[in-house]
């Protein structure tokens, strides 16, 4: 998932852009790019795989001077990119992903068009995007266009003469909020962005609102609709812990989530751990609700090394994971430790890299407490897991079955002999003393929205409600 930020300010904005937009850096981890309007367009992108987003951008921000602008940390596409189009020259970032891109790309050329950013190769779904724009009578209407047209998710920020657009994906996948700090607004991904550049939360854009932004102040130009279904994820894993969706605090979700661990629990143990960063609030619920001590067995060296599970290239992910964590022998020697994570997906980095330590570190036992359900089909709305044959729940149910199996429906039952023996599986192919998943009924809980106002598609794939 990438992540956006746009300002409109009554001063020069470069600053508050640089500083808004790498409060997003936890959302991907291929390209960064901030685009300003002043006298004319100013424009960067940089590749951020092995640098920091500020390191990249910090001589650049002090030549890109302007009232408004646009940033984007990019999971995929080379972003933003500046459009002269009928509805006069506009820059445009946008999260999501778009499943069809393909088909809506054949047909765009073989109307005759052509296709000029293609990021590694292939087409870049943000031209795609503001080419689809395009094709309507105006802006509004062409984004409308975009939404009845693909298949996936699309969050767009668009950065005109005029201010921004901000249209949220039309389900509400993927946040978009709003901020104010005296007359200036800003629209980002996570709210977090806001807390020290001194803006406050005015509302969270609606499931395919699009609203204006501009020195004029905040407008609506499209309520959308009423069907909302956020991605869990967000809250499970990829989104900050200072971070909140619909109102709702990462962090607390996270320690809610590790007491309903705690309460269906019953293992014996020396210490509660939480694998950094993702996992330590989860671990934090579960101390809280089981009286067990919280430690940190494992430390992240958090200088340079960001998310081992969003970067493209497994050789990158496991680089990532050897180097990041570095284990605390005095304090996993001879301990029974209780290790929360955010989430088990493929499972390699887990098994080859974190539970590695621990045991080679003097561990007595290690008992692995997931805060989600076993994963069981590929991401349709962003680009975090993108085949089912990677996931560890998917190699185990083949394992167990002898062949490829398609329908899994057995495997989702909690209660079923299939579920238990898939999770035994894993647990001997991570090498953990044991495993135990969060039950998807108290992940919901610990989120707090209605089911069906929750993206549960990686769980429980088509017949989720978020995809009926």
């Amino acid at each position: 998932m990438s992540g956006v930020f746009g300002i409109v300010s009554r001063n020069d904005c470069a600053s508050s852009l640089l500083y808004g937009t790498d409060y997003h850096s936890h959302m991907g981890t291929e390209y960064g790019g901030m685009a300003v309007l002043g006298d004319r367009f100013h424009r960067s992108i940089h590749d951020i795989r092995k640098s920091q987003f500020k390191s990249k951008f910090y001589e650049d921000f002090k030549e890109m001077h302007g009232s408004a602008g646009i940033g984007v940390i990019s999971d995929r596409d080379a972003q933003p990119l500046i459009i002269c189009s009928k509805f006069g020259t506009f820059a445009i970032v946008a999260t999501g992903i778009v499943e069809n891109t393909n088909e809506l790309a054949k047909g765009i050329l073989d109307s005759g068009e052509t296709f000029s950013e293609m990021s590694g190769g292939q087409i870049n779904s943000v031209e795609l995007i503001a080419k689809l724009i395009t094709q309507g009578n105006t802006i509004i209407d062409g984004i409308k266009g975009v939404y009845d047209r693909i298949e996936g998710s699309a969050s767009i920020l668009l950065l005109t003469d005029t201010g921004i657009f901000a249209a949220r994906d039309r389900f509400g996948r993927t946040p978009l909020v709003i901020g104010e700090k005296e007359g200036d607004y800003a629209v980002a991904t996570e709210d977090c962005s806001f807390l020290n550049l001194g803006f406050h939360i005015v509302r969270y854009v609606g499931p395919g609102e699009i609203v204006s932004i501009s020195r004029e102040g905040l407008k609506t130009l499209s309520p959308g609709g009423a069907r909302n279904q956020i991605c869990s994820f967000l809250w499970i894993y990829t989104g900050y812990p200072a971070s909140s969706y619909e109102g709702i605090s990462v962090e607390v979700v996270r320690e809610r989530s590790g007491r309903f661990l705690a309460k269906n629990d019953n293992v014996e143990a020396d210490l509660v751990a939480g694998v950094p960063d993702s996992g330590v609030g989860h671990a934090i619920g579960y101390a809280m609700e089981s009286g067990l001590p919280y430690r940190r067995p494992l430390v992240k060296y958090t200088p340079g090394y960001g998310r081992s599970y969003t970067p493209p290239s497994q050789e990158i992910r496991d680089l990532v994971a050897t180097m990041k964590l570095i284990p605390v022998r005095d304090v996993i020697k001879g301990n029974r430790i209780v290790l929360c994570e955010d989430s088990i997906v493929r499972g390699t980095q887990l098994k080859n890299f974190t539970v590695v330590k621990l045991w080679e570190s003097g561990a007595k036992e290690i008992h692995v407490r997931p805060a989600c359900p076993p994963l069981m089909f590929h991401c349709k709305f962003a680009l975090s897991t993108r085949s089912i044959d990677e996931l560890a729940a998917r190699r185990a149910i083949d394992a167990i079955e002898g062949k490829h199996v398609e329908d899994v429906t057995e495997y989702l039952d909690d209660t079923s002999e299939k579920y238990r023996a898939m999770v035994d599986w894993i647990a001997r192919e991570i090498n953990v003393t044991t495993l135990k998943y969060q039950k998807m009924e108290d992940m919901i809980t610990a989120i707090g929205l209605p089911r069906e106002n929750l993206c549960l598609h990686c769980w429980m794939g088509e017949g989720a409600a978020c995809c009926t």
